[in-house]
């Protein structure tokens, strides 16, 4: 008789591998039912790339998502200057690898210094990014690096590896599920938007990002511009990160690899010439006379535009620094100190400033200063990083009063809103305090309709020095050193004599 074979515990059973044949399986039909899958040639690169989405979907999600960055993010309405960077682009676009898409190019009304791409074809530059270029080169370059990533589908292959790894969170979370006993509920997998937003504003990656660049350099030469403009872009934008870090602490970098690698990357400049150069005898775009006319006029820093305006009744006092809102259809009288606001027969509320005395609490301000000892409804306020304190009493002619104080800087400024229409007391308190509430600080750039910085564009005489022009200059904070950044001359130098020099007024 033939005994069988002791088991080896080293050894899985056949319960066990039908588990992993049950879990891949199960994986396997996870990932098909979420979407096509298949393991694609790059492009760019005719790599292999494992992604879960077709060419068509790609087009499509670009699509979504440009819309909804439409309705959140404000558009720089200057068709002359938009026209400029789509026909910039669409030379470079012509020379990638998926010349067939139909690229759509937006200037975003934010200062930030800042590119991104969407899948699909859709490039984005934000107007401070091109307030620092200074060729059409260097132009050409931030939009070859975005179209590296759309040529390659980096953000399609970040989704699919997303995607994956829910997957396997998900898969991990059921086969827990059934080993315990306990109940399974699913979360369903990442929504793709945030996928694309964070890809697309923060980065793809070290090594994603120094492949836009290759691709971005060979796109550069094949358009006819010199691939060393991609060199030059870093540069101008580590100055900028240089500064910024050296006057308030922080890089406010530009995303991926500008942001994260050194000045003098070594593999960015392998890279880069491995592409090769433009020959002597080649005709390549040098001329920056479209350029300039172009940017000449261009809004540095904040914009109005780039601000949502506030339709409501919305009020500016310029000269303390503070805004609000009254109830619609309330009209307003202001002297150099106080506005008074009201709606006739109804109520009134008025808003006064004083010079903050003495370290007290706002509670212990209106007892105190103000000496008013009967406060109903007594409330802390806590609002924009203010603090405050209101309540209702009674107003010297025995009508119900809403009061205030709210420190801003060093000043308290003080409300009394009296109720004249004693029918309906509730609800015009109530507008009052709402009212109260969006007193706040008014924000750089609010109130700069009309009075925005541009750009101008003048030739530096023989003796043209930064330190000197930046006496003058409408640049409040750190004029030379803007001057120089905005001109490519930082930390120091001067242009020689007919060079065109960006000047801000």
């Amino acid at each position: 008789m033939i005994k069988p074979a002791p088991r080896d515990n080293n050894v899985p059973h056949m319960m066990t591998f039908s588990r992993f044949k049950f879990l891949a399986t199960l994986l396997f039909g996870f990932l098909v039912a979420s979407g096509p899958m298949s393991c694609a040639v790059n492009p760019a690169t005719g790599g292999a790339n494992l992604v879960l989405m077709s060419d068509s979907r790609e087009k499509e999600v670009g699509a979504e998502e440009h819309a909804k960055l439409m309705a959140s993010q404000p558009v720089y309405e200057d068709e002359a200057l938009l026209a400029y960077v789509t026909e910039v682009g669409n030379r470079v676009a012509g020379a990638s690898h998926r010349p067939d898409l139909e690229y759509t190019f937006t200037i975003i009304d934010s200062p930030a210094i800042n590119a991104m791409a969407l899948p699909g074809g859709y490039v984005y530059v934000n107007r401070g990014l091109l307030t620092f270029i200074n060729t059409e080169a260097q132009l050409a370059a931030v939009i070859a690096h975005e179209i590296g990533h759309i040529t390659a589908r980096h953000a399609v292959q970040q989704q699919a590896r997303g995607k994956l790894a829910n997957a396997a969170a998900q898969i991990g979370g059921f086969v827990t599920a059934v080993a315990t006993g306990s109940g399974y509920a699913g979360s369903q997998i990442s929504q793709v938007a945030s996928i694309w937003a964070q890809t697309g504003l923060s980065g793809f990656g070290r090594d994603m990002e120094l492949e836009a660049d290759s691709l971005g350099a060979q796109y550069l030469l094949k358009a006819g511009y010199d691939p060393a403009a991609m060199i030059d872009v870093v540069t101008v934008l580590k100055n900028q990160e240089d500064f910024n870090r050296r006057v308030s602490g922080s890089s406010g970098s530009y995303h991926g690899l500008f942001a994260t690698h050194p000045r003098n990357d070594t593999r960015l400049r392998e890279a880069i010439e491995a592409v090769g150069q433009l020959e002597e005898t080649e005709a390549s775009l040098q001329d920056d006379t479209a350029l300039r006319e172009r940017l000449d006029g261009l809004v540095v820093g904040e914009s109005a535009g780039s601000r949502p305006q506030d339709e409501r009744n919305r009020y500016y006092q310029t000269l303390l620094g503070y805004t609000m809102v009254f109830p619609d259809e309330w009209s307003v009288v202001e002297t150099t100190t106080t506005v008074t606001a009201g709606n006739h027969g109804a109520a009134k509320l008025r808003v006064e400033a004083r010079r903050l005395s003495k370290n007290i609490d706002p509670r212990v301000f209106l007892r105190e200063e103000l000496e008013i000892t009967d406060l109903q409804k007594s409330e802390s306020l806590n609002q924009y990083r203010l603090i405050g304190h209101t309540g209702l009493t009674t107003s010297e002619s025995g009508r119900p009063e809403r009061v205030a104080a709210i420190y801003l800087g060093s000043r308290v400024f003080i409300f009394r809103g009296e109720i004249e229409q004693s029918t309906d007391v509730e609800s015009i308190d109530q507008a009052m305090l709402d009212s109260i509430r969006t007193f706040r600080a008014i924000k750089n750039g609010e109130t700069l309709i009309g009075s925005e910085l541009k750009i101008r564009y003048v030739q530096a005489t023989e003796f043209f020095d930064f330190s000197v022009v930046a006496r003058s200059s409408r640049i409040a904070d750190y004029p030379e050193e803007t001057l120089r950044l905005l001109n490519g001359y930082y930390p120091r130098g001067n242009p020689v004599a007919g060079e065109w020099v960006k000047l801000v007024e």
